[in-house]
Order: structure tokens, then sequence, then C-alpha cells
């Protein structure tokens, strides 16, 4: 069964499903990317590992950097707290458990010279909540920003703050930035919201080369019927990352006249 939603959808956004979305649409780009790009480009997953803990993450490595500046402790702070009397029996507790975290990501590599010569981020929670993993991830992006390589970052998120960029006001739920390296400081922003369809962009490569159209509507479509999201996603109950009052409506609506409510 197909989404019901015409663009990107709210429900995918859930913590549960995100991991499995973000994995499995970087393969569909690859998979829709390598064929085209042959014999000139390669398309190639890089992986970044993240460790966990609660709502604070930080980043533990990337595999194409060597060397990782440590976290500084911090001095704790004193507080007056009342020291409780000993229990005569314990009480069960849940301490946060670290868990790794590994976020992939594409490269368009040139054969010849194995230059990128582009990169595909998908963002993450962990790329856009505030902490350490939002910090490392701000300062890898400036760095291709200060290189030749093209940018691509897909956000699909509408929670946090947006990734930095002077978009003269603009707002919307979902954004594509399509940031070419010889058109710096000028980017293409693709801005959309929860009841339009996912814009097509051009993937920027070499001058004078082919550049693909990436459909990634149709490419979040495969992902939702082949991982079964519509098996999964129970539709009388409302999105976890909350909607406005008017896209709560336009929703409901939507899913009553599919009669999915």
């Amino acid at each position: 069964m197909p989404s019901p939603f015409p663009g990107m959808n709210p429900y995918l956004e859930h913590p549960d499903f995100w991991s499995g979305i973000h994995h499995l649409l970087i393969s569909k780009i690859l998979e829709f990317l390598a064929p085209q790009l042959r014999p000139k480009y390669i398309v190639a997953v890089e992986v970044r590992i993240y460790e966990t803990s609660g709502e604070n993450s930080l980043l533990v490595g990337i595999p194409d950097v060597t060397v990782q500046r440590p976290l500084t402790a911090t001095n704790p702070t004193t507080t007056n707290l009342t020291v409780a009397a000993p229990p005569t029996q314990p009480v069960t507790v849940t301490i946060p458990m670290p868990e790794t975290l590994k976020q992939g990501y594409l490269e368009i590599i040139e054969v010849e010279t194995k230059e990128v010569v582009t990169a595909i981020e998908i963002l993450s929670p962990v790329n856009k909540r505030s902490g350490e993993g939002r910090k490392t991830y701000e300062a890898k992006r400036q760095k291709i920003l200060g290189s030749l390589t093209h940018l691509v970052e897909i956000d699909l998120l509408r929670s946090w703050k947006p990734i930095p960029f002077f978009s003269n006001g603009i707002q919307s739920d979902y954004r594509i930035l399509v940031c070419r390296g010889d058109r710096r400081p000028l980017a293409d922003l693709y801005a959309f919201n929860l009841q339009h369809t996912i814009p097509k962009f051009p993937l920027p490569l070499k001058s004078g080369d082919t550049e693909p159209v990436v459909d990634l509507q149709m490419l979040l479509n495969s992902v939702y019927d082949v991982a079964g999201y519509d098996m999964r996603i129970d539709y009388t109950r409302e999105p976890v990352r909350s909607l406005s009052e008017s896209d709560a409506t336009w929703t409901d609506a939507l899913l009553r006249s599919q009669g999915l409510r």
C-alpha cells in the first residue's frame, strides 16, 4: 500500500522509524545514481559513528578523519542538596546506556582523480539537535563549503532548528539545499511543506557532465512500500512530531478520505 501523503510522510519522522528510513533512502539514492554515473564516477557510502546516551550525543569517529580532539571535562558545580537517609532496601532505577549509532552519507568520486566531487547528506536528529553532534556536523559542512566540492543537503525532519543558510526569511517544513562549489555563496534551496510533493533536483557534477535528476519522492515511496511501513504505522494516532493546527486538520481530512481514520 503506498504512502497516503503526497510528499513527506510525517509519521516516518518517528524515532522508531527514522534510522531505518535514513539507511534505506541512502541505499536507494546509491542504486539510482550509480548506473547513471558510470564509468566516470563512483558512488561511495561513508559512515560516521556516534556514541549516544539519552538526548546527548558525541561523535566518536569518522572514517576519513584520523585524529579527534577529546572533550574537556567540565568542573562539577556544587548544590545544596539534602542527603537522604540510607534506605533499608534498594530502589530499582534505570541508567542511561551508551548506544552506537552509525550514520551513512554519500560521496560522488571521480574515478580517474579520486576527487570527491559531490557530498550528499540526509540529516538526522543527531545533526540537528543541540549538542556535539550538531557542532561536529556544522564543522564538517563548513569544510565542504570552503572547498570546491558540491553539497546536497536533504532535511526531511520538521523538528529542531534548521542548519544555517541565508534564506531571506523563507520558512518551510522540509528543505533540500543544492550548493555548487563554483557558485558559492549562492545555492539553490528547494523549500517545501507537508502538503507538497518532494521536488526533484539535479545532482551537481563537474562542468560539462550530464547531471542526473534525483526524484527523491519516488525513492522515498519505494522505501515506504518495500519496507512495509503501511503495516507498521498506526494512522489513527497523531505523529510523534506534533503538527501545527492547520496541518493537523489537513492530515486528518487526508487520512479519513483514504479510510485510515
